[in-house]
């Protein structure tokens, strides 16, 4: 399976040990970390021991899922990243899509970009029959991306044990794209 992914502008690859710094930085910035942690940071201990070792493991398990790095494909500039992957309680054809990116990407089209490579890829070569996708139900810029590749809205929820920051009173929100409803862009 190939180890990597081309869209118009983007280069999606997989993670190597020497992306550590770049995803310190990422995880550093409160805006990103925002709908996630409050704007709490992860730190470079938590990046090395738990992250990266994680994001190796599904390269082990699932052959064509995972993490992807999200590279500018003109300058190799480090954007951020994509998983496309099962969730920790699979369910057969079902994969979750997410991403995470750098402030100076946003509103440029790069995380609906590699959305929807990654949903073109799981429906015609990774037999995937569902994607889904979760985020706070206020984070409307998120919802806006899944919203661009084709998924619609299926439950507002209110997820046990997560850790209360602000908007978490609101829940999350779940969108869904089976395969019979994705149209090729």
């Amino acid at each position: 399976m190939a180890t990597f992914l081309e869209t118009r502008r983007l280069r999606l690859r997989r993670f190597t040990e020497a992306d550590e710094d770049d995803l310190v930085e990422l995880d550093g910035d409160p805006e990103v970390m925002r709908f996630l942690t409050g704007g709490r940071p992860t730190s470079r201990q938590e990046v090395r021991d738990h992250v990266l070792p994680t994001v190796f493991g599904f390269y082990e398990r699932f052959d064509g899922f995972g993490y992807w790095v999200a590279e500018e494909k003109q300058t190799g500039r480090f954007l951020g990243w994509f998983h496309f992957r099962p969730e920790k309680e699979p369910r057969d054809g079902e994969v979750e899509l997410g991403y995470r990116l750098r402030r100076a990407a946003w509103g440029q089209g790069y995380a609906t970009e590699g959305s929807l490579a990654l949903i073109r890829k799981g429906f015609t070569e990774l037999g995937v029959e569902r994607v889904i996708a979760r985020t706070m139900t206020v984070n409307e810029g998120s919802r806006r991306v899944m919203e661009k590749c084709g998924m619609t809205l299926v439950r507002t929820f209110h997820p046990d044990g997560l850790e209360a920051i602000d908007g978490s009173e609101h829940g999350e929100v779940e969108y869904a794209l089976g395969r019979a409803g994705w149209r090729p862009r």
